[in-house]
């Protein structure tokens, strides 16, 4: 019996060529996720009635100092978070492989923890709160997430598990195989990038959560958690590696520590905002 699935849309890798030079979707993805973020997080510095009392954390202009920090921590993260977490051994044989990124591999993990050292390092510089710009990067990350995951898709990469669904589509790349499967890729823009955004943006705008410093840093930490894991039912798991049984995948077992990290942020953060109040 034959399914009927969506032909995937063949989109050139390549956004723009001149000459020589070759600019790829999944590099503009990065910079355009990088660049609204950091516009997004000077106008939330710049609307006095988000912050306690009035004031922001930080003067709006330093924003351009974590932009480039933010940028630093999610590239070298990314990268050593993928040959820590899912190639070592490979790398570790090879280590100039490690340098080569335009042959691919990132990992939002490794991207996260670098991230969040670049951030906490940041506020220290400037002497600001750590959470209050923690909640700032976590209500802005997930503007990357949503272009990283489009990327994704044009790139024909990262595809989805085998699927009789009617929006299945067969990949080009030949190590899919000619069969209908998930597009993973626009499950994971939708709730990791889009749902999570507008899920902080109304924490933020309608109950004042930064008012309650940790609240959106912890919404995001679970929320992000909780959306990869799900959508890792839907994803064609890494086969290789060790920690792909049954149901479980690498990206499964590395979200469970930012669920259970989350909830605990956010449960101090109302803990706080109560001990407050009385």
């Amino acid at each position: 019996m034959e399914f009927l699935t969506l032909p995937f849309p063949a989109i050139d890798p390549v956004a723009l060529s001149l000459g020589p030079i070759s600019v790829k979707w999944y590099g503009l993805a990065y910079a355009c996720g990088l660049l609204l973020g950091w516009q997004y997080i000077k106008q939330m510095l710049n609307t006095p009635r988000l912050w306690p009392g009035s004031t922001a954390p930080v003067d709006a202009v330093k924003t351009d100092d974590l932009l480039l920090y933010i940028t630093l921590g999610v590239v070298l993260g990314g990268r050593l978070g993928y040959v820590l977490f899912y190639n070592p051994v490979h790398y570790f044989s090879n280590p100039l492989e490690i340098f080569k990124v335009w042959k691919g591999g990132m990992s939002f993990h490794g991207g996260f923890l670098g991230s969040a050292l670049a951030v906490y390092y940041f506020a220290r510089q400037h002497g600001a709160a750590p959470m209050a710009i923690f909640d700032l990067a976590a209500a802005a990350a997930p503007l990357g997430l949503l272009f990283g995951r489009l990327a994704n898709f044009i790139n024909a990469e990262l595809w989805g598990r085998p699927s009789t669904v009617s929006w299945a589509m067969v990949f080009p790349d030949p190590e899919a195989g000619d069969m209908p499967r998930h597009p993973s890729q626009l499950y994971e823009a939708s709730l990791e990038g889009l749902a999570l955004f507008v899920v902080c943006w109304w924490l933020i705008h309608k109950r004042g959560a930064f008012k309650h410093p940790g609240l959106v840093a912890g919404t995001f930490t679970a929320g992000y958690g909780m959306a990869r894991a799900f959508c890792e039912l839907f994803r064609e798991p890494d086969h290789a590696h060790w920690a792909t049984k049954g149901f479980m995948t690498a990206g499964i077992l590395y979200s469970l520590p930012m669920i259970a990290v989350g909830f605990i942020i956010v449960q101090r953060a109302r803990a706080r905002s109560a001990a407050d109040v009385a």
